[in-house]
């Protein structure tokens, strides 16, 4: 965030300054979290279910921050000499801060949304961009109401293109966040049934991500899939140019496709631009879209294809999307951070196409997927049985995950094994995978997947 003084952010979140110097400059950037609090910085004290920031308004002074937002005031709290903003709303004031700082800024924002490869898809987008150009881009899963106003405030001076992650799970959401960023640009990757506990639909979940296609400007652009069920939905719903993506067919798309040991290689091809090479150092056909989309948003803003090929060879992803690496001699994908049915499908295509040596075991341990309300048992068993019949060993892991393994069992000989306990599972998995075998593990985040893999599989 650029210097503002005290008072200019003040009036910019419709606050009240009840102690300290107007003309203090805030130097270093917002945060919500006393624990990164630098000196200089404004601290913004939120509430939650499970805690109140106001009750450590004490180590924010002690870090030297140059003011606090409050929406009360502790008794016996000295602010000493850090200015004090009294709100109604803090988290309402971070977002109206963000949304007057994104006018500041006065740089094309890129908007990312999806059931599925938000993530990948971000960082593809942000590597293709830094070959011509300074880009902020959503660190984390700073992706919802807080994560994405602090992403535009972290933006510098020095950044000349933002790219930032939108997630929802309930609707209004992705409305709430183009408000505040107004991207030029928007990417849908894809809509499937992550959040249905909440949206009732996929057709309810299309309506919601649509609400970036219709935040557009007319002078914007929209990238989606061509093979997206949903892609002249959201064409009839934007003002802005559409741009298709896809393997074999789109405006911006892939040709002669090929997948190997150490990722895929692809002719790039632009309609009325040419073609050229590109190496992706990652597997998966949804892989390929993710990078594809990428590739739209840096020919949209006018990097040449050679500027879009190196980009997209030197991505480096976020942690646990579906990162590969040899142990004991067992391929192990890693795609613990999250999974709907959606993503857990695509990996597990990625783990039917890996060869195995000798005949090995290809193995996928799953936990449960999250939001998933009275679809659960259905999209559960569904997983299961899409694996099993592909000739994957299917282990579920935990109470919540048990009917996967009930879904591979309806397929014959299938054989899958179901543990309630992690430490069982992996004592097992351990026993169970040698040598020219492969595995793929994958489940959302309270799941906790990645201890059965960690503790299998160590990494140096």
């Amino acid at each position: 965030m650029m210097s503002y003084p005290i008072q200019v952010i003040c009036e910019a979140m419709s606050g009240e300054l009840m102690a300290g110097d107007p003309s203090v400059l805030v130097t270093a950037g917002v945060s919500t979290d006393t624990r990164h609090v630098s000196a200089g910085a404004l601290f913004v004290a939120l509430r939650g279910e499970r805690f109140d920031a106001h009750d450590f308004l004490a180590q924010a002074v002690d870090a030297g921050a140059a003011g606090m937002v409050v929406s009360r005031v502790p008794e016996g709290c000295d602010p000493g000499g850090t200015c004090l903003i009294k709100v109604e709303d803090t988290l309402l004031a971070l977002q109206r801060l963000a949304r007057w700082y994104r006018d500041e800024l006065g740089i094309p924002v890129v908007g990312i949304t999806g059931s599925n490869g938000k993530t990948t898809t971000k960082d593809f987008t942000s590597s293709v961009l830094r070959q011509r150009f300074t880009v902020n881009a959503t660190r984390g899963n700073r992706n919802n109401h807080i994560g994405l106003p602090l992403t535009i405030l972290d933006t510098g001076e020095d950044d000349e293109l933002c790219v930032v992650e939108m997630g929802m799970n309930h609707s209004g959401e992705i409305a709430l966040l183009c408000e505040i960023a107004r991207p030029h640009i928007g990417v849908i990757t894809n809509v499937g049934a992550a959040h249905i506990e909440f949206m009732g639909s996929r057709e309810a979940i299309a309506e919601e991500k649509g609400a970036l296609a219709r935040a557009l400007p007319e002078v914007g652009t929209l990238l989606v899939h061509a093979g997206c069920e949903f892609a002249e939905y959201f064409h009839e719903r934007t003002l802005a140019r559409t741009v298709t993506v896809g393997n074999g067919r789109g405006m911006v798309r892939a040709e002669e496709l090929h997948f190997d040991d150490d990722g895929a290689s692809f002719q790039l091809v632009a309609d009325g631009l040419g073609s050229v090479p590109v190496r992706v150092p990652l597997v998966g056909r949804h892989m390929v879209n993710n990078a594809l989309l990428a590739a739209g948003v840096g020919i949209t803003l006018g990097l040449t294809l050679e500027e879009v090929a190196r980009g997209l060879g030197a991505v480096e992803l976020t942690g646990g999307r579906l990162n590969r690496f040899q142990a004991g001699g067992v391929t192990v994908f890693d795609d613990t951070y999250n999974a709907n049915p959606d993503s857990v499908k695509a990996a597990v295509e990625v783990l039917i196409e890996q060869p195995v040596e000798n005949g090995g075991c290809k193995m996928v341990v799953l936990g449960l997927m999250a939001e998933l309300g009275r679809f659960a048992v259905d999209l559960h068993r569904e997983v299961g049985r899409h694996a099993a019949k592909h000739g994957v060993r299917v282990v579920s892991v935990g109470e919540g995950a048990v009917e996967i393994a009930r879904g591979a069992g309806e397929v014959p000989s299938a054989e899958p094994r179901h543990f309630d306990d992690y430490r069982e599972a992996t004592a097992w998995v351990k026993k169970a995978l040698q040598p020219g075998d492969c595995v793929l593990f994958k489940g959302s985040r309270m799941a906790a997947v990645e201890k059965i893999m960690n503790e299998a599989f160590p990494r140096n």
